[in-house]
């Protein structure tokens, strides 16, 4: 028999009861009066009471969400505005209305904004008497507001949940011809998912409006990659919302007529009824990351791209209790058989499904091949829900399996391990005390496994699967029970399923900033985005140097990044439409909700009091209505106020705002799925960056058009030539089959015809581990046969694998070092884009100590072993200021003449002069055989001399 078959299945949402009304009677006179309870914490004994009670609710919530709610009302206007700077946003909903009827009535001012958001100010226009917001710490706010309610004058602003936003709810009772002017702020921070930022506007005024307008201003420094807007309104509004955009900024505008905004020609019903979503990407010059500093603050953003994922292993975790039946069911397998389709045989996999008892499809973790996957399709497609849930042993279940699998060394241990659970209810069976389980799974949880909680519809207890989620360094996310489940589970799946990055911390120098935020990470998924930000600590230098470690698929990187620290504010001065305090506001908002996280961890009354303290003292500080503060909305003098809390969420509280009011639930904080909690360090650990290698004084090397100079150190002495070859040929620098490296350069020509030929791409590979390192002027690529990893020219960075090491200086020179024992390199030549001839090109610096075996050749790898010179007959050339001689070498007798050559490694707009003895007709006579032999067919070809 179904143990919970009784609880309704109905999506639920939080119904406030409050009623707040604004009297205003015919003279000047204010008087507020407020008719309402506030919800108290209900017991577990009042649990299922409780849940029929918001059902009910909720069925009654059916009729249409409006704006502006009023009978015989005249809506002047409906405005909404969003600036958009550095991915946070500032949004003003505003609306002018006229009681058009004879006799006073109530208006009502509803909003929908996202649940992440934070409002920043409400205030609201009488017939010219204007009430404005301010945030307050919630006891103050709230004994303020009983003062004015004491003496009848006292109104209430309220909120509450729905799915993905919150509605903010105000009524006003006004005389017949009363003009009331409406205007809501907010602010949140833009996350970045599946490559995307979304910027979502809910607008339903629920009438013809003459001044309806919808504005988006978008500013990013970098410059915007993409920029598109949709509605949910109808495909006759789709070439009303106008997009414009230039370099760095975009602006999105909705305009609609009244009427276009008609249902029909002769109605007089509002068709605009829905969302309109912006979606945008921003320009990354470089896996370092984004590094912005205006108004004290810093914010730093790091969303790598072009490195191989890493390995996954997933225990799908799947509740198959009665209440699962039907739908909820039907849309969980639809969503796991496209899930199990993306494993590929890299990843290793399991499910687990239980009721009241545990099974499991596989005892251990399997690869993903096309059979196990088979296999596993059929067996979802085969489950009956029946029974109670029994999450607690599914979980240790789970964790077991990861256990044991990491034990046996079966799983790749740079790979990440996760588990993901997907419920609908509460524990019904086995262990039921959710503080029991949440311990019991931490206690078994490694460090290198993270779980991710999917909670189905509103009967499951969605604060602890965000706890239990958290806590082992994963995230929780509701679903709701409705027609696109199946598409929310795959989504949800799609953030987590190419996880590129492990360990990743952001450090910067020392006494460079304070009050960081969470810079230690766990995970970094494909298409996200890690956001640290802080304050910037006065110093002499206007330059901030940010440093970002992490681990990647068989390989260890160090990028490094740095801001100009007053560059930015300049330029956001010139900007009309952005938002200027953005980096301090960013930084205040991921504070505060990365404390309301750790509040919900803390152990202790005290730690909890602590930081609840800090989160009042910052959010009134910056303005942000947060489960601990309210805001007042007071008149001119003071005497009338209305309040504005933060909503219960849809079951079971978890944080109260003080020591006295109401238990209130906390902004549900969903931190990204990468993020590994830790305390808000009050600290910054330093970090010297990549090192800066310098290359011997004397080395051999090709440069510009390609010039060869090979110095010979017992003759101390240098000779000089050139290749004469073509475009598209691959030279042979160094190849040593004996250590298994090989050096190659592929030529490039001029923008000219018979003009020079460059090196536009070198080949490093080393063959004992199959890693090939590609330089080319657009960046470095790294591949081993599995994984490849790229990185531009655009920032400084260190990457290790085994015992190959890539350091790149920014814009200017990449070093490969091949176990301590060879190293090459690389130094990029950037000209004037628009040089008629010129183009980038690249040049090659090996030094002479490397270390080869005897087998070593190459037109530079040759001369590891220096050959007898003799140099006579030094006498007066053609040239007076070039002497020529005669050169014995390899049994030759050569004319050489004496010149120079360039070295641009400590100056690559001039060069330093190097003296030389050239040798003519590319190298002939110097070099073995005829250059024409060491042509090789890529990259990573040995040379094989005859």
């Amino acid at each position: 028999m179904c143990t919970r078959a009784h609880r309704p299945r109905n999506m639920r949402r939080l119904q406030v009861l409050l009623l707040g009304l604004l009297l205003l009677h015919q003279g000047c006179c204010f008087e507020f009066v407020i008719d309402g309870e506030w919800e108290d914490e209900m017991s577990q004994t009042q649990d299922h009471r409780e849940r029929h009670k918001r059902a009910i609710l909720t069925s009654e919530e059916q009729e249409d969400f409006e704006a502006i709610r009023g009978d015989d009302i005249t809506v002047r206007s409906y405005k909404v505005e969003s600036r958009i700077t550095s991915r946070f946003s500032h949004t003003i909903i505003s609306s002018s209305v006229v009681n058009s009827g004879s006799n006073p009535q109530s208006i009502a001012f509803n909003v929908q904004i996202p649940k992440r958001a934070f409002i920043t100010n409400f205030t609201m226009n009488v017939n010219g008497i204007t009430f404005v917001g301010s945030v307050k710490e919630k006891t103050v706010a709230r004994n303020l507001y009983a003062q004015a309610r004491a003496r009848n004058k006292a109104a209430a602003i309220i909120r509450t949940n729905s799915q993905d936003m919150e509605t903010f709810k105000t009524e006003v009772h006004v005389p017949s011809g009363s003009n009331i002017e409406f205007e809501l702020h907010y602010q949140e921070m833009m996350h970045r998912k599946l490559n995307l930022y979304e910027h979502t506007l809910h607008l339903q005024p629920g009438r013809l409006v003459p001044q309806l307008q919808v504005d988006v201003y978008i500013f990013e420094p970098k410059g915007i990659a993409t920029v598109k807007a949709s509605n949910t309104f109808g495909a006759q509004f789709a070439d009303l919302i106008k997009v414009t955009s230039t370099k760095d900024k975009a602006h999105i505008v909705f305009k609609p007529t009244v009427q276009q905004q008609k249902k029909c020609e002769n109605c007089t019903e509002s068709t605009v009824e829905g969302v309109i979503t912006v979606l945008y990407d921003v320009n990354r010059d470089s896996n370092a990351g984004e590094l912005q500093v205006s108004d004290g603050h810093f914010v730093y953003f790091f969303a790598p791209s072009n490195l191989s994922p890493l390995p996954k292993n997933i225990v799908f975790v799947i509740d198959v209790s009665g209440s699962m039946w039907g739908v909820k069911m039907k849309q969980t397998v639809q969503a796991m058989k496209a899930i199990l389709d993306d494993l590929t045989i890299d990843d290793n996999f399991s499910i687990i499904d239980f009721n009241h008892n545990v099974r499991c499809w596989s005892a251990e973790l399997v690869p993903g091949s096309s059979i196990q996957i088979a296999d596993a399709k059929r067996y979802i497609e085969n489950i009956k829900p029946s029974g109670g849930t029994n999450i607690n042993e599914a979980l240790l279940r789970a964790v077991q399996m990861l256990v044991k699998a990491s034990n046996q060394k079966v799983i790749d241990p740079r790979s990440v391990s996760m588990i993901i659970l997907v419920s609908d209810g509460d524990p019904t069976v086995g262990e039921i005390k959710l503080s029991a389980i949440q311990k019991n799974v931490k206690r078994v949880m490694r460090e290198e496994f993270s779980l991710f909680s999917l909670g189905i519809g509103f009967d499951v207890d969605y604060d602890f699967l965000q706890r239990i989620a958290t806590e082992n360094r994963g995230m929780a996310q509701r679903i709701y029970a409705n027609h696109d489940a199946a598409e929310q589970l795959r989504a949800f799946y799609s953030q987590v399923s190419s996880p590129l990055l492990r360990k990743i911390t952001v450090q910067f120098q020392e006494d460079s900033v304070a009050e960081v935020t969470q810079n230690h990470f766990d995970k970094f998924f494909s298409g996200s985005e890690l956001v640290v930000a802080g304050k910037v600590l006065p110093s002499e230098s206007n330059t901030l140097t940010s440093f970002t470690m992490g681990s990647a698929a068989r390989l260890d990187i160090i990028l490094e990044t740095d801001a100009d620290t007053t560059e930015l504010d300049a330029e956001l001065a010139k900007q009309q439409h952005s938002f200027t305090g953005f980096a301090r506001q960013m930084w205040a908002y991921l504070t505060i909700k990365q404390l309301i996280g750790e509040r919900s961890l803390a152990t202790t009354a005290v730690k909890k009091r602590k930081i609840t303290q800090r989160i009042m003292t910052l959010a009134v500080e910056h303005q942000f209505v947060t489960p601990f503060t309210a805001l007042l909305v007071e008149s001119g003098d003071a005497t009338e106020r209305l309040l504005a809390d933060s909503p219960k969420d849809p079951k079971h509280g978890c944080c109260s705002g003080g020591s006295s009011g109401p238990p209130l639930v906390t902004f549900v904080y969903q931190p990204p799925p990468w993020v590994q909690p830790t305390p808000t360090p009050t600290t910054v650990e330093v970090l010297e960056g990549p090192k800066e290698f310098t290359v011997p004084q004397q080395v051999n090397l090709v440069d510009n058009d390609p010039h060869f100079i090979i110095h010979l150190p017992r003759s101390n002495m240098d000779i000089c030539f050139n290749i004469d070859s073509k475009p598209g040929h691959v030279l042979n620098l160094l190849s040593d089959s004996g250590t298994g490296v090989t050096v190659n350069g592929q030529l490039i020509g001029s923008k000219k015809v018979n003009k020079r030929t460059y090196f536009g791409t070198i080949g490093i590979y080393y063959q004992p581990d199959g890693i090939s390192v590609i330089v080319s002027t657009d960046g470095i690529t790294m591949t081993d046969g599995r994984n490849n990893h790229s990185f531009t020219w655009g920032s400084t960075a260190e990457i290790r694998q085994d015992g190959i090491r890539i350091s790149i200086v920014k814009n200017s020179n990449v070093i490969i070092t091949i176990n301590n024992s060879t190293q090459v390199m690389v130094l990029l030549h950037r000209v004037w884009k628009k040089h008629p001839v010129n183009v980038d090109f690249l040049g090659i610096y090996i030094p002479n100590e490397n270390q080869y075996s005897p087998l070593v050749h190459g037109l530079i790898g040759q001369f590891s072993s220096e050959p007898e010179v003799s140099l006579y007959d030094i006498h007066k050339g053609a040239d007076p200021l070039k002497k020529e001689a005669t050169m014995e070498v390899k049994g030759n007798k050569l004319l050489v003449t004496r010149g120079w050559q360039k070295d641009y490694r400590r100056d690559k707009k001039r060069g330093s002069n190097v003296y030389c003895w050239f040798i003519h007709n590319s190298g002939k006579g110097f070099i073995d055989g005829h250059y024409s032999q060491y042509i090789v067919p890529n990259l990573s070809s040995f040379l094989h001399m005859p």
